[in-house]
């Protein structure tokens, strides 16, 4: 059993204190609800951007050299992250080392310098980056899935941002975002593993209130109706990359129906037993690659397939696979299929929470997105309390004609 402490720093952000037994490592990890979602439409990009800038330096750890010498004398893994929902930084490291690596993480990402000559020699960084996602397929295809899915509203625009914007942000405009979003009421702090070497007289806290205190953010922008469009970008090649979209008609503010869905999702295509991963490559050999996996935002959840095959098997794929959800929306899946999904996606989720920095990912997502427990046995055991009825319920939830389509290859929209 986790023993879990929270407390307040002075500037509003809340510290959560996670403790693991049996590990030597700790994470910490700070995260806001500043993702891509936030962006207005001329900063889109910009959050990610921002990801960046801050690696350059802070006010004692004032120089990227500082930054990542520093981190690897403790042995340290440095890394962030950007998504529609979230930007958040984090550090592991031996748990002798849990307070240095607070003071290093929180010096520049909550006071970085955002020097201006730094800023343009990054700028040129990204856009290297946004330049290698168009050169694969698969990348593009994710792209061109959420524009499909969800149109001109900030969850179908991409993380990276288009090549255009990171030519215009100057530091005034990424201050300013930074000013606006990174709001210690809709952020938090988590330390996760080890935490004896964390001192219980607050002192921690006040470390963590070197991030400014700042008001609390404007709302996110909530997401309209479905409106699915189907979108090819055509290239040349032997090769194609399909992704298919649903919006099932879930309350992705209940977490059971979360965990029901996930069953789903992993008895759809989220496994080698799965049904697309048994029919459309075992059986058919269809493709080299297909899957299904559930996605929950603040407001709205997902389901995805996806398949990288042979162009000429495209049509073949992708009608079955239609098919495939079809049928498990009239007809439910198989008891058994149920009990075998359900074991193997409390596994890997035990699995992965033998990792610091996974169960730290976890407890970011849950308290800034959704406000929900963080106790990793709680996420366990919601996915072992799954019972065979509420699968069935969530595959009804599925319109199976209700789809987005994308498509990478030598294809046409009138093709699906």
């Amino acid at each position: 059993m986790p023993t879990i402490t929270s407390s307040t720093a002075p500037n509003g952000l809340p510290v959560h204190r996670v403790a693991l037994e049996g590990t030597r490592a700790t994470t910490i990890l700070v995260a806001f609800d500043a993702g891509a979602r936030t962006e207005r439409p001329e900063e889109n990009g910009m959050a990610h951007f921002l990801e960046h800038l801050v690696f350059k330096g802070g006010q004692v750890y004032d120089d990227y050299r500082k930054v990542n010498e520093t981190a690897e004398r403790m042995g340290g893994s440095l890394n962030a992250y950007t998504s529609h929902d979230l930007v958040a930084f984090h550090i592991t490291v031996r748990a002798e080392s849990t307070m240095e690596a607070i003071d290093l993480l929180t010096d520049f990402v909550g006071r970085p310098k955002l020097d201006a000559e730094e800023l343009d020699k990054e700028r040129g960084v990204v856009i290297q980056e946004i330049q290698r996602y168009k050169d694969q397929p698969a990348a593009v295809a994710e792209e061109l899935i959420d524009r499909a899915a969800f149109g001109d509203h900030p969850l179908g625009r991409t993380v990276l941002g288009p090549e255009d914007h990171l030519r215009t942000f100057t530091r005034d405009g990424i201050v300013a975002f930074r000013e606006r979003r990174w709001s210690g009421e809709r952020g938090a702090a988590f330390i996760v593993g080890n935490v004896e070497h964390v001192p219980a007289d607050g002192a921690v806290d006040d470390v963590f209130a070197r991030f400014p205190a700042l008001p609390p953010p404007e709302p996110y922008q909530p997401v309209g109706p479905f409106a699915p469009q189907k979108l090819v970008e055509q290239r040349d090649s032997n090769q194609s990359h399909l992704r298919m979209s649903y919006r099932p008609d879930l309350d992705v503010d209940d977490p059971a129906a979360r965990a029901a869905f996930t069953i789903y999702a992993t008895l759809l295509g989220g496994s080698m037993g799965s049904r697309l991963f048994d029919e459309i490559r075992e059986q058919r050999g269809l493709c080299y690659s297909v899957y299904a996996m559930d996605h929950a935002y603040a407001d709205v959840p997902i389901l995805q397939l996806g398949s990288g095959l042979d162009s000429s098997k495209m049509g073949e794929a992708y009608t079955r696979m239609r098919e495939i959800v079809g049928e498990l929306h009239r007809d439910g899946p198989t008891e058994e299929e149920v009990h075998r999904a359900r074991a193997y996606a409390a596994g890997r989720r035990v699995l992965a929470f033998e990792n610091t920095n996974a169960v730290a990912r976890y407890a970011a997502n849950q308290k800034v997105v959704f406000d929900e427990d963080i106790d990793p046995d709680a996420a366990i055991r919601l996915l072992d309390e799954v019972a065979y009825d509420d699968v069935v319920a969530a595959a009804k939830r599925v319109d199976p004609d209700d789809l987005a389509v994308a498509c990478v290859g030598p294809h046409t929209p009138d093709e699906f």
